[in-house]
């Protein structure tokens, strides 16, 4: 039984991977890289990180913690459970790190529309104004703006120049104010520092809107982790007795566990998606 568990385990474990390390090809010689796995490592400041480096650390971290957990308790559905559990970790991290980073930056992009105008208004190029965000910009923005400028400097095409910038920052916000600069170079606009002063004035009462409900809404995800972690505590206390382990290796033990993870992965879910604002999607990638 443990064999065929194992089996199993590999397998879809491979299945799982396999996107990723053999990608399809698309057309002459080129791959298609996974879109959404690599913007999600983008939006988390984890552009350079290879897709096959994660992946691999995904699944020797699900391995190892699978294999810690046969040692320890010596429970074949447990096992599986915490492989897959492992399995997720690096990715639940880096999606914790995006929302970190989003609601860091929520704050400072009315501060970047501010510089903007006062760089328009003081009479430089768009460009040029784009630029100094690299030394006058909020201190997490300005590695990538420094970016901008180089690759400006090194081109002098402002479109391209953009388009990596927004790469770099991957913020839905960023896409907007990238784009109204984009407009405005490309086709002209004498009203630009009015439009960039509402989109600042919109930013900031949509992040103190953003603030009041997540504070108001946090104790029901708190709630959600909660009745989540609770049954798997007393799982794994109940697991250490060994009449308890053997009583989990028999088929109607495996089924508890695996009805026991479905229910608590669905629940799980359905009171985060309840406690959780919608985000912006990047519409202009």
């Amino acid at each position: 039984m443990t064999l065929v568990l194992g089996g199993l385990l590999g397998a879809g474990l491979l299945l799982l991977a396999a996107p990723f390390l053999w990608p399809r090809p698309t057309g002459a010689g080129r791959t298609r890289s996974p879109g959404r796995l690599r913007t999600i490592l983008a939006q988390a400041g984890l552009g350079n990180v290879p897709l096959p480096a994660f992946v691999t650390l995904s699944l020797v971290l699900g391995l190892a913690v699978s294999a810690l957990s046969q040692a320890i308790l010596g429970i074949a559905a447990l096992s599986m459970v915490a492989a897959l559990a492992g399995l997720t970790v690096p990715t639940l991290m880096v999606a914790w790190r995006v929302r970190a980073r989003r609601r860091a930056n929520r704050a400072v992009w009315p501060d970047v529309v501010d510089h903007l105008v006062s760089a328009v208004r003081s009479g430089l190029a768009l460009p040029d104004s784009v630029g100094t965000l690299a030394g006058a910009g909020p201190m997490s923005t300005r590695p990538a703006f420094a970016e901008f400028a180089r690759e400006y400097r090194s081109t002098g095409n402002f479109s391209s120049a953009v388009d990596g910038l927004k790469a770099s920052l991957a913020d839905p916000v960023a896409d907007r104010i990238l784009e109204t600069l984009r407009m405005a170079r490309e086709v002209g606009g004498s009203d630009l520092t009015v439009v960039l002063r509402s989109l600042a004035a919109w930013i900031r009462q949509d992040a103190a809107i953003r603030s009041e409900v997540e504070a108001r809404q946090s104790w029901i995800v708190n709630a959600a982790r909660l009745g989540v972690a609770a049954p798997w505590v007393v799982l794994l206390l109940l697991a250490s007795r060994p009449e308890a382990a053997v009583s989990y290796n028999t088929p109607a033990g495996v089924t508890v566990i695996v009805c026991g993870l479905g229910v608590s992965v669905v629940a799980y879910r359905v009171m985060v998606a309840l406690g959780r604002l919608p985000e912006e999607r990047r519409w202009f990638r």
